[in-house]
């Protein structure tokens, strides 16, 4: 999954150069009549996406699907621009027909990636999720394929190898894997073997990806990219279908187009990248025994989010804090059953914290404060040697 990432490295920024400039990458007025079929990146001289399927040179088939992907409109009404999209893979998987299109919404400068299926002879959208960084889709190496029996995989032909979640070998043909067993809400880890390219002069033995589980709702795309391996750590024993709620860390903040609210798009604190976390240290919360804290971190299209995690001893169910966007002083709503907190950090140093009169700390350290959240606002600040930060929180709803 090398390429044009959100906050890449230098190095995997290169990789992307080689990889526009190699290529020829989509021309933008190029007028066909259908679909492209396959995507014309190259790395080298490697079609990184080359027709694959049975259905790949098929006339009909690449006209069908691309009357329904004409027809497909995003939850805001875009549409998806034609030249500059492409069918990654169509034929027959497991007696069904499957096409994977990766379709271009300038509107929402959004990459889809559509699934369709056969209604009778016809061509349907029956399924797509939406990656927030532009172009993301075609420089990936590995998709999601939503399957009745399970997860399915399409990967690059970058890919020499994905290993399954535990650990194995993944078998597949025309770049589709064999059913994957991924839990509803849990994240399972995905590792790819990259070949040497130009892009990758010695390829790359460990390219991670984290599935977040097959109940994720569409059109929030369920792979993470994971490359030290601190996203898996980090959601274990998480429960992701709760991190994706209203509520959660992942679900909580919706997605703004301009000055309108897009409820049905994929929330604007979803994850993309780099979700790792931090331990605040180990507190006693809802009168048990203490437990751990730590601070969820993750980088989504508009910048680093955070989140507050507490685990309780003996093994209970974690609590999660809606998100909060990366700033000096964080602030949390932390739903403990029959107590709910307000968690403040920072990490400044010789910063002085303050919160309103008659409030009760039951945590009070260096960086981290924890009081108990009234039904009116609290305003919390935070004197640093030249500027003050300020915070406030309202009851929970």
């Amino acid at each position: 999954m090398v390429s044009a990432r959100r906050g890449a490295t230098t190095g995997t920024a290169l990789a992307a150069l080689l990889l526009v400039t190699v290529g020829c990458g989509p021309v933008a007025d190029r007028q066909p009549k259908d679909l492209r079929v396959g995507y014309d990146s190259l790395d080298g001289t490697l079609a990184v996406w080359p027709p694959r399927g049975s259905l790949a040179r098929d006339a009909a088939a690449t006209a069908g699907i691309t009357e329904a992907v004409r027809d497909w409109r995003s939850p805001v009404d875009d549409r998806v621009h034609v030249p500059s999209s492409g069918i990654l893979f169509s034929g027959q998987v497991a007696g069904s027909a499957l096409a994977l299109v990766a379709a271009d919404v300038p509107g929402e400068a959004a990459s889809w990636l559509l699934q369709l299926d056969q209604d009778g002879q016809r061509w349907r959208v029956a399924h797509a999720t939406e990656y927030t960084d532009p172009g993301y889709l075609v420089y990936s190496d590995v998709l999601p394929v939503r399957q009745p029996e399970g997860r399915r995989y399409l990967t690059s032909a970058r890919v020499e190898r994905l290993l399954g979640p535990d650990g194995r070998v993944l078998g597949g043909a025309d770049g589709v894997t064999d059913p994957v067993a991924v839990p509803a809400c849990r994240a399972v880890e995905l590792t790819a073997t990259l070949r040497p390219t130009p892009s990758l002069p010695r390829g790359r033995a460990a390219d991670r990806v984290l599935d977040l589980g097959t109940a994720t709702e569409a059109p929030r795309y369920p792979l993470v990219r994971d490359e030290t391996g601190a996203g898996k750590r980090a959601l274990t024993g998480l429960d992701t279908c709760a991190l994706a709620g209203e509520r959660g860390p992942f679900g909580s903040l919706p997605r703004r187009l301009g000055d309108r609210e897009a409820p049905r798009s994929a929330p604007e604190s979803w994850p993309m990248a780099k979700i790792a976390t931090r331990s605040l240290g180990e507190v006693a919360l809802g009168g048990g025994e203490p437990g751990d804290l730590e601070q969820l971190s993750w980088e989504t299209a508009t910048g680093t989010m955070t989140a507050v995690v507490y685990r309780p001893a003996g093994g209970g169910t974690p609590v999660v804090s809606p998100a909060d966007r990366s700033t000096t002083l964080q602030a949390y709503h932390l739903p403990v059953p029959g107590q709910p907190l307000a968690v403040l950090t920072w990490r400044t140093r010789d910063a002085s914290f303050a919160a309103p009169p008659g409030t009760t700390r039951l945590v009070d350290r260096p960086g981290l404060v924890v009081v108990e959240q009234t039904d009116a606002k609290q305003t919390f600040s935070l004197a640093g040697t030249e500027k003050t930060w300020y915070r406030s929180l309202s009851a929970p709803r």
